[in-house]
């Protein structure tokens, strides 16, 4: 874990209520995909947990959607703006587990950390594919930016665009074997149902971030565990619901 400041480059509106920034600085604790950094918003006691969509050396993008005072604060802030960050926060997915075509599942906020998830898997020679559900067509964000990595498939809810319905209105295919998912616990509750082995990042509100006040303590069937700690990725088989 490391603290530093951040600068803002770039902070955009992507789609209904949800935010691109791009940040400038220290990435080296960052090491794999799923893993969060936490972000002092204004003079709000706790911070906000967010896992980056992308990182180089030198700077990192977060993606994120205005549910409360927090976030709206952050889409308040303006390019050179700066950020305090706890960077390197988590554990991140496996991708030397999987199979070679695994298919990636994300819902809403849930899938920036697929798009760096993707980008990994495809440098170790995988084919995967991704699913990812909104609410609404307005919702929808990253489109190209996915497309041009992995065949993609999208849900809506209210049957704007894509097949109608959850992400699981849209089957397995042959040839999928492993299964990456990150969304509400709704969505990855019914998941659990796939007969595929999987890991799931796990949404979990959050004090300190790094384990010490136990606030985000989830049961498994290893015992209890931290999702800022241990998680937010799980394997989807120790998962309880």
């Amino acid at each position: 874990m490391k603290q530093g400041i951040y600068s803002i480059q770039k902070n955009r509106l992507i789609a209904r209520d949800t935010w691109e920034m791009r940040l400038k600085g220290d990435t080296s604790a960052l090491c794999r995909a799923g893993q969060f950094v936490n972000v002092k918003v204004g003079n709000a006691y706790l911070r906000r947990p967010l896992s980056p969509a992308a990182w180089d050396n030198e700077s990192m993008t977060l993606i994120y959607k205005v549910v409360g005072r927090g976030t709206d604060w952050l889409a308040h802030c303006q390019t050179g703006d700066s950020l305090n960050l706890l960077t390197g926060l988590g554990n991140g997915f496996d991708t030397d587990v999987s199979g070679d075509r695994p298919v990636l599942i994300g819902g809403g906020a849930g899938l920036p950390p697929l798009y760096r998830l993707a980008e990994e898997l495809l440098s170790k020679g995988k084919k995967p594919r991704l699913i990812m559900g909104f609410g609404s067509a307005a919702e929808i964000y990253y489109l190209k930016e996915f497309e041009a990595l992995l065949p993609v498939t999208i849900t809506c809810m209210d049957g704007s665009a894509g097949i109608c319905g959850p992400v699981t209105g849209a089957k397995l295919q042959a040839g999928d074997d492993y299964l990456y998912a990150c969304g509400p616990p709704p969505m990855l509750k019914a998941l659990c149902a796939y007969p595929l082995k999987g890991q799931m990042s796990l949404e979990e509100r959050m004090g300190c971030g790094f384990g010490a006040c136990m606030g985000c303590t989830v049961r498994t069937a290893n015992g209890a565990k931290r999702v800022c700690k241990e998680g937010p990725v799980f394997l989807k088989e120790e998962l309880l619901w």
